[in-house]
């Protein structure tokens, strides 16, 4: 009994660890791209450009290894990186114009887009409970568009139009995330993170040609923007590599409680990095969103319950995959 539960206790700091891996990595992607913009830098599409070819690169090494065949046709691939792509340019685009924290914490809209497209495409059922936690988030998050609308007061040019392009990038976001979903639960996640790379590498390449060759060579390359490039290149990888290991060790619940804390590393950036001011309706959105996903993802948690037959025993016959959660 005690090594079981030995065994338990480590499984549970793993994938705890795992997900403050997570949490890091988003943070830091939110910081590289703050920092990069703060330096002058708009250049979104070549940003993303370097997530895609770490991922193509490591994993494409891979796959050629195993001499794989593709399981899933590629141009399907093509549009799940289209997405990715206009979803990263977005969010990244958005920090011209608003604050680390609106950006992060708005971020999780993806939840809520997500929830309604699983709901309608995947057929992924959901409680009332669910809904509820998901209209907290909701609500949460317009207290972001309030301050940022001159109530308290928010760091950026224009904060309601960063809000916006950050909401329009959680669309594209929840619609890559939703076909990724389907795709890990068809073939292994070798394959699609090669692809993801390959194919978001070049969509990347092809929109920087056409809409950032002015703005590449305008840069005025120094230690701190090159260290913003590769930093987010770096976190984008951790990123990309390490959610499907999160969601299939603990699903959707710890993920994304995990990424909550995110929003918190945002405000320690914003607060000691750039000494700007948190407006005191922030925290109303943290308390409202930190609750909103506790009570999304516990009721998740158990609507994901094996049902027992009559003398109390799992019912073999019902068997969840890994992959059969929702996933930001």
């Amino acid at each position: 009994m005690s090594s079981l539960k030995s065994g338990g206790l480590w499984k549970v700091t793993y994938v705890v660890l795992l997900g403050q891996l997570v949490s890091f990595a988003l943070a830091l992607l939110s910081f590289s791209s703050s920092l990069s913009a703060n330096l002058g830098v708009n250049a979104p599409f070549t940003l993303s450009f370097f997530s895609y070819l770490g991922l193509t690169f490591v994993f494409g090494s891979v796959f050629l290894y195993r001499r794989q065949k593709l399981k899933i046709p590629w141009y399907w691939y093509v549009l799940l990186a289209f997405l990715d792509v206009q979803g990263n340019y977005l969010v990244n685009k958005a920090y011209q114009f608003s604050s680390i924290t609106s950006v992060t914490i708005l971020d999780c809209w993806t939840i809520v887009w997500v929830i309604i497209l699983t709901w309608t495409f995947l057929g992924t059922k959901y409680s009332l409970w669910q809904f509820f936690g998901a209209a907290l988030c909701v609500s949460g998050l317009c207290f972001v568009l309030l301050s940022d609308s001159g109530v308290g007061g928010s760091g950026g040019l224009n904060p309601v139009l960063g809000d916006v392009l950050v909401i329009a990038g959680t669309c594209f976001f929840a619609l890559s995330n939703v076909g990724e979903e389907f795709c890990v639960k068809k073939v292994d996640r070798i394959e699609v993170l090669t692809m993801l790379g390959l194919f978001g590498m070049f969509v990347s390449a092809i929109e920087m040609t056409f809409f950032e060759r002015k703005n590449i060579e305008s840069i005025s390359w120094s230690l701190e923007v090159i260290l913003s490039f590769a930093g987010y290149g770096v976190a984008g990888f951790m990123f990309y590599t390490l959610t499907p290991l999160v969601l299939q060790a603990s699903g959707a619940t710890l993920f994304n409680l995990s990424l909550l804390t995110a929003d918190m590393w945002a405000v320690v950036i914003r607060v000691f990095l750039y000494h700007q001011k948190v407006d005191w309706l922030y925290y109303i959105s943290f308390l409202l969103v930190g609750i909103g996903l506790v009570i999304y993802s516990k009721t998740e948690n158990n609507l994901n319950e094996v049902p027992k037959l009559e003398n109390g025993e799992p019912d073999q016959t019902y068997r969840l995959l890994p992959e059969e959660t929702v996933h930001v």
